[in-house]
Formats: C-alpha cells, structure tokens, sequence
C-alpha cells in the first residue's frame, strides 16, 4: 500500500503536482485546481495536528466500519467522496501559492515521520496510527490529482 513515509511515493506526489496546472480541467467534482489544493493542504495541516476539527456524529456511527474498507487495500478513494465541512474550500485561491504551501507540507509530513502526525482522531474515522494518516493522506492526494487528470 502506498504511503507518504516511503520516499519515492513522496517523489511520485511532488512530480504528479508540479503537472497540476491552474487550467486543469476537473474529471468530477465542484473545486477548481487552486481550491483542492488548499483542501488537501487542510487535510494536510489535520493529519499533523495544526488543526484539530471535532469528531463528527456520522463518523462517530459508521467512521470505524469505513476506514477498515478505505484504509486496507489499493483501492483509490471514490469520486465525489464526502468530505468534512472544516475541510471545504469555496473562496477564490492563488494557485502558485496553493502549490507551493501544499508541496511544504507534504514534505514536512514526510521528514517528520510517525512522530510528526497527530494524534487527535480523524473527524469521521476516528483514531488513526501514523502509519494509517500516511495512507489516507496519500490516498486523499491521489484523488485530488486525477480528479484534475495528473
């Protein structure tokens, strides 16, 4: 399974990114490229910790029986898969600096290893292993990527 704490998957992700473009056409979805760019850096910034969004009360019903289906095999997230409204992104946003700050963190992400995640538990998944957040944030990244064809 694919992971952010194996070097040439992070190597992969950065290439994959720079092809990004802000006309980029979307294969599915609402966002254009700069909006999933600072989503995925939200996501980022909860898988270490920089934010800490509450637990959800679907997630808290059905979070743990959908993480074992989403975090245990190749299989890559769906389209249009729901997302956590902290993590939505609507307002117009730079696409340069989108880019840039989202490659930081996956960078920060990948040099800091498993101490560097956070330990609050996902909004709708619940409690994750480091191990289990390199997944999902390689995974989530994977999605937002060939939702825009890179």
């Amino acid at each position: 399974m694919k992971s952010l704490f194996d070097p040439p998957v992070v190597g992969e992700v950065q290439q994959r990114l720079m092809h990004l473009t802000e006309l980029s056409g979307r294969k599915w979805g609402t966002m254009n490229p700069a909006q999933a760019l600072a989503h995925c850096s939200a996501a980022m910034e909860m898988a270490t910790g920089k934010s800490r969004p509450p637990r959800a009360l679907i997630g808290r019903i059905i979070g743990r029986a959908i993480k074992s289906r989403v975090l245990s095999d190749e299989e890559q997230m769906r389209k249009n898969s729901p997302t956590t409204k902290i993590l939505l992104v609507k307002d117009e946003r730079n696409f340069a600096g989108e880019r840039i700050r989202l490659s930081g963190l996956i960078d920060d992400f990948a040099g800091s290893s498993r101490e560097g995640c956070t330990t609050h538990p996902h909004p709708f998944f619940g409690p994750l292993t480091a191990d289990e957040w390199a997944v999902l944030m390689y995974k989530h990244l994977d999605h937002h990527l060939r939702q825009f064809g890179v």
